[in-house]
């Protein structure tokens, strides 16, 4: 039986034989080692893996990076740390790798962020999207991509702000992502508007969601208004048994993710609507880069993209243009390039890698949410650009270790 872990190993190998196979690149290729959680979050992961195989393909059949290919070995880290790490030594031991990249969930991308300091390898963690990333714990050889907690925090509060409610509760997932996100919306919420005040928690395990026992909790709080960082199953469950019990009745919730098509769209019809939310609304979205970006990947996959999608293909395309900057796949060229590096074209927009930080000001779409034709949309949103969600480069400084 082929399992989960083994599908990715072999795809990822024939990734890399696909690289050597290009037409007229026939230079020794650069390797890349990829992991992610594709087990373990498939409707996320699956999604990514198609949007940086597709980016893959585009930049190895326009001649690859000066003529060399680029080969990406994969592979699945099953959602845990230990995983990642023995991945990890195993891409630099045995596979030569020029920059580890991937990671889903913030323990691991945490993980990956030490290994990268001690191992003095190159890391674009893509999708995790804890602060200490890039902040408390940054190195000189980690960057993030995706906008991290505290930028979508901040974008919510920002609408949060302009409510009526005063009163708010939260609810988030017991570990990295799930404190930074509420810990970053109430210091934004407060600066915002200072009356606020917050009355109660829920901390449910991520994957383990009682939403009976925390939906009761949640309404004898009395809250004007919900903060909810939960998704996927989670995400499902608290909307389904907090409509059974009337919970969102009258309460503005604002909701990090939940515009992600990934979890907007196995609730069909029940769906929730007038949710403020961070997502992607592919399905309205109407530049040049994000129609020629959604139209390859239609075309490729039969199917629409997805935030996964996204992610995955602005990942790859940021470290194709990294390689190119540095003419080199030496640690050092690869930190010197990435520092400051513009990736003009992607399809979310253009965005930056900050010297300061390491961080991409790769922005999200913030709106509202509802439901057409059965499914869930994002409505009335803008796309809130990165960087301006983002400290000073002093003050990001300032956040980071010495070193």
């Amino acid at each position: 039986m082929i399992t989960g872990r083994m599908f990715a190993t072999l795809a990822g190998a024939l990734g890399l034989f696909a690289g050597l196979a290009t037409p007229g690149l026939a230079q020794e290729p650069i390797t890349l080692g990829e992991m992610n959680s594709y087990t373990t979050l498939p409707a996320f992961t699956g999604p990514y893996r198609k949007g940086w195989e597709l980016a893959l393909e585009e930049i190895n059949a326009a001649g690859g990076i000066d003529g060399r290919p680029v080969a990406v070995v994969s592979r699945d880290d099953n959602g845990k740390p230990a995983d990642a790490i023995r991945i990890a030594e195993e891409f630099v031991a045995s596979d030569d790798v020029a920059i580890v990249w991937g990671g889903f969930f913030s323990n691991v991308g945490l993980a990956l962020t030490d290994f990268a300091k001690q191992r003095q390898v190159p890391y674009l963690a893509t999708e995790p999207l804890a602060d200490a990333i890039v902040w408390s714990q940054g190195n000189r050889y980690t960057f993030r991509l995706r906008p991290s907690t505290a930028m979508q925090a901040a974008m919510l509060a920002e609408e949060a702000a302009k409510l009526d409610a005063t009163r708010w509760a939260t609810i988030a997932p017991n570990y990295a992502y799930g404190t930074d996100a509420v810990t970053a919306f109430k210091a934004e919420l407060k600066k915002r508007k200072p009356d606020v005040e917050f009355v109660g928690e829920q901390w449910p395990p991520q994957g383990k969601l009682d939403a009976g026992p925390t939906v009761r909790a949640l309404e004898a709080m009395k809250p004007d208004a919900i903060f909810n960082v939960t998704f996927g199953a989670d995400l499902a469950k608290f909307v389904r048994e907090g409509d059974i019990r009337g919970l969102f009745d009258g309460r503005e919730v604002a909701s990090l993710l939940s515009g992600e098509p990934e979890y907007l769209e196995p609730l069909g019809a029940e769906a929730p609507e007038g949710w403020i939310v961070t997502g992607y609304p592919w399905y309205d979205i109407d530049t040049p880069e994000h129609d020629a970006f959604r139209k390859a990947y239609e075309a490729k996959y039969g199917e629409h993209p997805y935030a996964g999608s996204l992610v995955g293909y602005n990942g790859m395309k940021a470290l194709a243009a990294a390689l190119t900057k540095a003419g080199a796949t030496d640690a050092d060229s690869l930190i010197a390039a990435f520092e400051g590096l513009e990736v003009p074209d992607a399809p979310s927009g253009a965005f930056t890698f900050r010297e300061a930080d390491h961080q991409s000001t790769m922005g999200a779409w913030v709106g509202r949410t509802a439901v057409r034709d059965g499914q869930g949309v994002m409505v009335d949103w803008r796309y809130a650009d990165g960087a301006d969600y983002l400290p000073s480069p002093e003050d990001a400084r300032k956040l980071r270790p010495a070193e």
